[in-house]
């Protein structure tokens, strides 16, 4: 029995996808529309209480419903992939960028810009602009301090793809979309990523050009 995803082109699931790809198995992908509400209904909130993408439903085990718990189980479980580092220093840092990325990027700055009314105390449009432009501020003072620890060249952590460079890529992806600039190091890093034949691969099967 295949791996169950259940995922949204272009948002924070397109980090699972590559790994999952990356990792060559075999899963049923199951597309929900954020928009329509596809979330909220119950047969989704029966596996994921949260309604909360991405949810992977492994094919011996309970649903995993978060992009952490998700990243490290399949690097955990599947490692010959090294998806972690071996290194213990090395891997420590991995999680740590993964949890940069899922926090201060996506949690933190790409949700203001995304769901600014998450944030308003009372509706109108000048105090949802109030509140997407300090998200577009942390992002880039975020990507800015991202800058400084980033390799040259190469993946972000060591010498592979690792889930940092999964979580970091989405957040990435998502700037390249709303015209927030990147500094010299992220950008080389994400158009290094994209250059990926897997990751082509995922952009092209979420209906994105490479």
């Amino acid at each position: 029995m295949a791996m169950k995803f259940y995922m949204t082109p272009g948002s924070c699931s397109t980090g699972i996808h590559i790994l999952l790809e990356t990792l060559e198995l075999p899963f049923e992908a199951w597309v929900l529309n954020l928009p329509a509400g596809d979330h909220l209904k119950p047969e989704y909130l029966a596996i994921n209480p949260r309604g909360t993408i991405p949810t992977l439903v492994p094919d011996d085990g309970p649903a995993l419903t978060d992009f952490r718990a998700i990243a490290l189980w399949l690097a955990e479980r599947y490692p010959r992939a090294r998806l972690l580092p071996d290194d213990p220093a090395l891997a420590a840092r991995a999680v740590e960028l993964l949890d940069f990325a899922l926090g201060q990027l996506h949690g933190e700055g790409f949700r203001r810009i995304f769901t600014a009314e998450r944030y308003l105390a009372e509706p109108g449009a000048r105090a949802r602009d109030d509140v997407t432009a300090h998200g577009r501020q942390i992002v880039t003072q975020a990507f800015e301090a991202l800058d400084t620890h980033l390799p040259a060249a190469g993946y972000a952590v060591g010498e592979h793809f690792t889930i940092a460079d999964a979580a970091l890529f989405y957040n990435e992806f998502w700037a390249d979309k709303t015209d927030i600039p990147l500094p010299p190091r992220v950008a080389a890093h994400y158009r290094r990523l994209r250059a990926l034949p897997v990751v082509r691969q995922v952009l092209a099967e979420e209906g994105y050009r490479s």
